[in-house]
C-alpha cells in the first residue's frame, strides 16, 4: 500500500531508502519516479519478484556510509568498526533514532498499512547538515515531528 501523502512526503529527495516489507514491487516503481530507491527484502516480501532485492545494501553518500537492513536483529557486523555512520532498518514499524558508539540508528516507521498503535510515518534525513538532521513525517496528521 502507498498512500497518497506518502509521495508528497518524499518529494524533494535525493535518495530513497525503503528498509523492506515493500508488499508489491509497483511502490518501488511508483517511488523511483520521486528519487533513486535503494530497498531491501523485508520479512513480508516472499513473493518471486521480492527474491531480486537484497537482504542488506550499503549506501554512499558522500563521506557518508549508510547501511540498510530490515531487522536490526540480524545485524552481524560492528556498524562503526565496519565505517558506517548511520544505520536504517524496518521490521518493527516504531519510527526511532537513537545513537550507539557514534553510529545513528534510524527506523522511519511504516508508512503502508497501520501496524500496531504506531502513527503511519515516513523519516526524512538531512546530510547537508551537522549534526544530521532526522525528522519523521506523520503522514496522517500532515505534519513533521523531530
Amino acid at each position: 500500500m502507498l498512500r497518497a501523502e506518502a509521495p508528497d512526503a518524499l518529494r524533494g529527495s535525493d535518495l530513497i531508502i525503503h528498509a523492506g516489507d515493500v508488499g508489491d514491487p509497483k511502490i518501488l516503481e511508483a517511488l523511483r519516479q520521486i528519487a533513486p530507491v535503494v530497498a531491501v527484502r523485508g520479512n513480508v516480501d516472499t513473493a518471486e519478484w521480492a527474491k531480486a532485492l537484497p537482504e542488506t545494501a550499503v549506501v554512499e553518500t558522500g563521506a557518508v556510509r549508510i547501511y540498510v537492513l530490515h531487522d536490526t536483529n540480524a545485524l552481524d557486523l560492528d556498524a562503526k568498526a565496519a565505517g558506517f555512520q548511520i544505520v536504517v532498518s524496518g521490521h518493527s514499524h516504531k519510527p526511532g533514532r537513537s545513537e550507539r558508539d557514534g553510529v545513528i540508528y534510524i527506523n522511519p516507521g511504516s508508512a503502508g498499512p497501520r501496524r500496531f498503535s504506531f502513527p503511519i510515518t515516513v523519516a526524512r534525513l538531512d546530510l547537508g547538515v551537522r549534526p544530521w538532521s532526522v525528522e519523521f513525517v506523520d503522514l496522517e496528521q500532515g505534519r513533521r515531528v523531530k
